[in-house]
């Protein structure tokens, strides 16, 4: 009995590596037919949506990406995202508007992300906001504007709470060694 048991454990286990696969492949076709422009060796494992003013660069990874809004979000390379990340590029005109609490138009503004970003788990970013290279912004957090390079950031609003070993991260970038 436990031989058999031991099989169907293997040919359970092959059966959803191969529909993990299926999925991953769907995914990744339908983000590179919303997107402005897609690098080489996208990578999407869980259900993303994006824009067609989306610019990804190469080896990007998205394990659950939703973006949103007529702003431009431009993606750097090696970027990977965990599970429930949101990007939105445009909010309601309460300010400035003819209506309140706000009316029909909206205010745009673009997101970018460079080389190198990961975020965690159920990370939004709003527009305006540009996370440089190689930051790490935690799970559950909210950017809304400016995390510089090797950061490590977090809360709501995000702020830097401490940063990366850059010599480690360049000496690592220089040899090539990515993820």
């Amino acid at each position: 009995m436990s031989m058999i048991r031991k099989i169907l454990g293997s040919v359970w286990g092959k059966l959803r590596k191969i529909v993990r696969d299926l999925k991953s492949a769907r995914y990744t076709r339908a983000v590179r037919k919303q997107a402005a422009s897609c690098g080489e060796h996208l990578k999407v494992n869980g259900r993303s949506r994006v824009t067609g003013k989306t610019y990804l660069s190469d080896h990007v990874n998205f394990n659950g990406m939703e973006i949103e809004g007529r702003g431009t979000v431009r993606i750097g390379r090696y970027f990977h995202s965990g599970r429930g990340c949101l990007l939105i590029t445009q909010n309601h005109n309460y300010d400035e508007g003819t209506e309140i609490p706000y009316d029909s138009s909206y205010i745009c503004r673009d997101i970018v992300i460079d080389d190198f970003v990961w975020l965690g788990d159920r990370v939004i970013v709003l527009g305006g906001s540009h996370i440089g290279e190689g930051a790490v912004i935690q799970a559950g957090s909210v950017v809304c504007g400016e995390i510089p390079a090797c950061a490590v950031a977090g809360g709501h609003p995000a702020r830097v709470f401490k940063f990366r070993d850059k010599e480690h991260f360049y000496q690592l970038k220089e040899q090539g060694k990515f993820h």
